[in-house]
């Protein structure tokens, strides 16, 4: 997947949208919660100063107090105000990919209260590149940011549109700013500079090649082990789950497993990727199948809106084909691995 890149000079918004951003900053600053669009999924967004209204976010999405939340800031220029001893090489990632979908993990400013960071000494900040979340953000007013996580329960489907967040999370959030699909889908790479060396905790929206071009140098990926000890956001091994059992399958046993679940009648979704001339099983009462993209950047962008629907769709199973293993797809499979976690 891509990079996203995003000037500010070019956000460029509505008078309809700059009207809603109007009255989401009155919410915001009345501490309420409001839900926004990034490029990568919807947060669900209170100000990180306001200990009461970050708290409400937690209640909200049924989440772990000890999982900390990721802080959005409207420009570079912020960041000091929320991190201290900045390397130089996570500077120069910022540089490069802000505004986009790239979380930094570096110790915390002493501003930043323990419920933002999950009682860690370390805090997420990133600048998201969507014109709303952006125009947000610069409305807030000086020292002003927000702490957002996803805007769904926790361990759920990630929103892709402002209809995800109001089925899964309706009246409990006091305004959706809604700006289309996210053109991203997948959340932010996180990338932690805490010790000696920096380390992606999570593959996301940027690649691993990215950033190591940006940075000059190779960085490590933290594995699947040690990323469910660490407390950040999507470390879980359960994690971006439908509500329908999801099961990965190699392409070489994928209909083999659909067969034997038809046979059971069990009303099953086959997802595949791969270019199949001929299906070897006919679609009928028990068995659909659908296709995804076969390019990395597309698949990411599609997969979150397709789990929605299809886990409205009345399935006993999804069945999806694992996905190449190649650094491209990596942010793909880190997901669908967790999705299908609790199946396993």
């Amino acid at each position: 997947m891509r990079g996203v890149s995003f000037s500010l000079e070019n956000a460029v918004i509505t008078r309809q949208q700059r009207e809603q951003v109007s009255r989401a900053v009155d919410i915001l600053n009345a501490g309420g919660v409001v839900a926004f669009p990034t490029e990568t999924v919807y947060g669900l967004g209170a100000d990180a100063t306001n200990i009461k209204a970050v708290s409400n976010i937690y209640r909200i999405k049924q989440r772990p107090v000890n999982h900390p939340l990721i802080v959005h800031i409207a420009d570079f220029s912020h960041l000091a105000e929320w991190a201290q001893a900045i390397p130089d090489a996570a500077l120069k990632l910022a540089t490069q990919f802000w505004p986009g979908p790239l979380t930094l993990i570096l110790k915390r400013n002493r501003r930043v209260s323990d419920v933002v960071t999950g009682g860690q000494d370390t805090v997420g900040i990133r600048v998201p590149g969507h014109p709303i979340a952006l125009a947000l953000l610069r409305s807030l007013g000086p020292g002003k940011a927000l702490a957002a996580p996803s805007a769904n329960r926790f361990g759920r489907i990630s929103p892709t549109t402002a209809a995800h967040v109001q089925k899964e999370l309706g009246s409990e959030v006091n305004m959706i700013l809604d700006g289309g699909s996210c053109t991203v889908g997948l959340e932010s790479t996180i990338v932690s500079f805490v010790g000696d060396n920096p380390k992606v905790l999570r593959p996301g929206g940027i690649t691993l090649a990215e950033l190591e071009s940006a940075f000059g140098a190779s960085i490590s990926m933290m594995n699947r082990v040690d990323s469910s000890k660490t407390r950040v956001p999507g470390s879980l091994p359960s994690h971006y789950a439908p509500t329908t059992p999801l099961k990965l399958c190699v392409t070489e046993q994928l209909w083999q497993y659909a067969k034997k679940l038809t046979n059971r009648q069990l009303k099953t979704m086959v997802i595949t990727w791969s270019t199949i001339q001929q299906p070897p099983l006919q679609q009928n009462e028990y068995l659909q199948y659908c296709s995804m993209p076969n390019d990395p950047e597309s698949y990411g962008r599609e997969l979150y809106a397709i789990l929605h629907q299809l886990d409205q769709a009345g399935f006993d199973y999804l069945l999806v084909e694992m996905v190449p293993d190649h650094p491209s797809w990596l942010a793909i499979e880190d997901r669908l691995q967790r999705a299908s976690h609790r199946t396993i």
